[in-house]
């Protein structure tokens, strides 16, 4: 507790669950190879870098997939976790690639449908690891607003948070946003 202006406020740790799938965010350059490539995780260092007073992080690595190469069982298997992670968090966090990002979060609103707390999913379009990302402003955005948010699933990117079902990326202006009906 802390007293602020005669007012006591109370400091409460907000759990997040972070599940990293992959996706662009979390691609590094294969010197070998002479590509930009999932395989090595890249969330510790960007959270290393962080000030996230507040937030307990629990980082749930599931896999390394750009999303493009998802299947079924990968979305599936990115929903449960959610479910199973919903008793034990304040929040869920999960970072993913943008290409099958809305094919998820449809998969989530299915398998939860009772979900009890706010879901973020959030990814890049262009890689941490260069120098003109958006990685580090998605990623940072969605502990914000986890926070904030009512119980749903979400994405937040860009300055933008939608709430799913609904929710497609634009491929020309390199955003989400919500399908019209």
């Amino acid at each position: 507790m802390r007293n602020y202006c005669g007012v006591t406020l109370l400091e409460q740790v907000f759990k997040v669950a972070l599940i990293s799938t992959g996706g662009t965010i979390e691609k590094t350059y294969d010197a070998h190879e002479g590509i930009l490539a999932n395989g090595t995780s890249v969330l510790e260092m960007m959270l290393g870098s962080l000030q996230l007073d507040g937030i307990d992080i629990s980082h749930i690595h599931l896999m390394d997939k750009d999303s493009i190469d998802m299947t079924d069982e990968d979305h599936a298997l990115i929903a449960q976790t959610v479910a199973e992670c919903a008793s034990s968090y304040d929040g869920i966090v999960v970072v993913h690639g943008t290409d099958t990002l809305a094919i998820t979060g449809e998969r989530i609103v299915d398998v939860c449908k009772a979900l009890s707390i706010p879901c973020v999913i959030t990814g890049a379009m262009r890689p941490w690891i260069m120098r003109n990302t958006d990685a580090m402003q998605n990623l940072v955005e969605s502990f914000s607003v986890v926070k904030l948010l009512e119980a749903g699933v979400y994405v937040a990117m860009h300055n933008r948070v939608l709430e799913f079902p609904g929710v497609v990326k634009d491929n020309k202006n390199l955003r989400f946003i919500k399908k019209e009906s």
